[in-house]
């Protein structure tokens, strides 16, 4: 159990069935590998769909995997619904190969932001190569009315 008194395994489903409802997430086939508070790794398949005309990886998917894994570690970190406020990105190389890999985690939590770090990977025949990093604040949503 954490801290919030749920299994690792409930808390990892309830963050699957949160991506499931992002059509752009079921679109190109977006996994959430592994959640826990503060800590995300996203993982979304390379098929011809998510490349690029030089045949890697479009920047947005890469992007969007960073941005996506940034917001679930400051989501479950502060323990509310959120938002991405800000993210930088720099792509380091091109992801050529099999799956993008997204590892984000908490660096610094407040009560209405979080700030967050993400590696984004590429798998290639067995081995990670990284292929860009980000940083992101995610802000808590306000309350409903």
């Amino acid at each position: 159990m954490d801290a919030a008194g749920v299994s690792p395994e409930v808390f990892l489903a309830m963050g699957r069935e949160l991506l499931a409802q992002q059509p752009f997430s079921r679109l190109i086939g977006a996994e959430l590998a592994a959640l826990a508070p503060g800590r995300c790794e996203l993982q979304v398949p390379i098929g011809e769909a998510v490349k690029q005309q030089n045949g890697f990886v479009h920047g947005g998917v890469v992007s969007y995997a960073a941005d996506n894994a940034l917001t679930y570690a400051g989501g479950t970190a502060m323990r509310v619904p959120v938002v991405t406020s800000e993210f930088k990105i720099n792509y380091l190389r091109p992801a050529v190969g099999e799956r993008l890999i997204a590892r984000a985690e908490a660096v610094h939590t407040g009560r209405n932001q979080a700030v967050c770090r993400c590696d984004v990977f590429v798998l290639r025949d067995g081995e990670e190569r990284l292929c860009a990093v980000a940083q992101g604040t995610i802000a808590a949503l306000p309350p409903r009315t």
